[in-house]
């Protein structure tokens, strides 16, 4: 993973991964934000495609993930950002947001 630079607003999450202690292990994976009305949580969507052994073909499917998002990153509606999982946060939410990728159109 590349290294970030640093961001210019102080950061006094526990729960970042660049600024506090939380470890990020196990699955990556990269998604648009859908909503980011949640305080300090986004709603990442992930498309992939689903092979179907009746039809021989592909199907898209999609799912979508709770992610904390950290002051420092702050993703908003419509950003590219890549996720990663560590321990649980909250009920549904097992993952973070490590990085923006791009500003997506639309």
């Amino acid at each position: 993973m590349k290294k970030k630079e640093e961001s210019k607003i102080e950061c006094t999450d526990d729960k970042c991964p660049t600024h506090g202690s939380l470890i990020v292990r196990g699955a990556y994976s990269e998604g648009i934000v859908m909503s980011d009305k949640m305080g300090g949580t986004v709603v990442v969507q992930r498309d992939y495609f689903v092979h179907s052994k009746k039809y021989e073909r592909y199907k898209r499917s999609r799912s979508r993930l709770l992610a904390h998002n950290p002051p420092c990153i702050n993703a908003k509606r419509g950003d590219l950002v890549r996720i990663g999982e560590c321990r649980r946060l909250a009920r549904n939410v097992s993952f973070v947001v490590l990085e923006k990728l791009t500003k997506e159109d639309g």
